[in-house]
């Protein structure tokens, strides 16, 4: 490649990635194991019959753990309006678990898991696969329930900063 040197290492490999911009997303879980999220980039739908979505989370997710207990988490695609949650999700402001979920966001805490109520697309979903990759797992869920929302420009992730679009 041009002026790139090859470098598989962890960091050669995160620092190649930081160039794919995705859009960041907000994964959810509640039940009997209790609230949780936390902000994405790596999702993909996988099907759409039946419909399916992939989401790939840190294996040491806590947020992990609640899904794999609650059975069922929600996509929430955000806008570029949604970028003070995606921090909070990601950790900024040392909130944990239910704490995140502050009313400001506009969440709403009916069906199978949180979701933001003007979220580009939200989707429902039951546990369908979990397979550990690495220091990461897939995880697959089988949607139960999709809503697209409203046409505002999307959050972005790209180079370690948010952009809306």
């Amino acid at each position: 490649m041009n002026d790139a040197t090859a470098d598989t290492s962890g960091a050669g490999f995160r620092d190649a990635m930081s160039r794919v911009a995705g859009h960041v997303h907000i994964i959810a879980t509640s039940g009997p194991a209790g609230l949780g999220g936390v902000t994405a980039t790596a999702v993909t739908s996988v099907s759409d019959a039946p419909p399916s979505m992939l989401v790939c989370l840190n294996a040491n997710s806590v947020t992990l753990q609640r899904i794999r207990e609650n059975g069922v988490f929600s996509i929430n695609a955000l806008a570029a309006s949604h970028e003070a949650a995606a921090r909070v999700f990601s950790g900024g402001g040392g909130l944990e678990g239910a704490q995140r979920f502050r009313q400001d966001d506009g969440w709403l805490m009916d069906g199978l898991s949180p979701r933001i109520k003007d979220a580009l697309a939200q989707f429902q979903c039951e546990v369908a696969d979990i397979t550990a990759v690495g220091s990461h797992v897939v995880l697959v869920g089988r949607v139960v329930s999709a809503a697209a929302g409203a046409d505002l420009p999307p959050l972005m992730y790209h180079r370690r900063e948010y952009w809306g679009a």
